[in-house]
């Protein structure tokens, strides 16, 4: 990881043990009932740090506040364009044979791969039918 961090291990304990899929913000309320001398700049700061380092992902939310994500192992998300919920989706893609194609035709040797599928889930389904 670099420079050893208290605060950024705190921070990746965090993402960790979240399946809620949090925000910056919701990162930085969590990491002040650990640690209440922590700051909002420290923790974008190494949310930014984690993001360039690759250690977690950035869901980009569009209508919302974008989300944090530790991948604790391979998975992709399904998010709602209208609550901005998240769920994790485990799917069997052959990332293997995938890699070989992009390989083939792009040149490229990729090293990660983040899908996000958006639509509306059953709950904003049914409140729009009742408004």
């Amino acid at each position: 990881m670099g420079n050893y961090s208290k605060q950024r291990e705190e921070i990746i304990n965090i993402l960790k043990e979240s399946y809620s899929h949090p925000t910056a913000e919701e990162v930085y309320l969590l990491a002040k009932e650990k640690n209440p001398n922590i700051s909002r700049g420290t923790v974008y700061r190494n949310l930014n740090l984690l993001l360039e380092k690759g250690e977690i992902i950035k869901l980009d939310m569009h209508n919302g506040s974008d989300r944090f994500d530790y991948m604790k192992y391979d998975h992709s998300h399904v998010i709602c364009a209208e609550c901005g919920r998240v769920i994790d989706y485990h799917h069997d893609f052959d990332m293997d044979n995938i890699s070989k194609e992009i390989k083939s035709q792009s040149g490229l040797e990729f090293f990660s791969c983040n899908i996000a599928i958006k639509g509306i889930c059953d709950n904003c389904k049914q409140k729009n039918k009742e408004e």
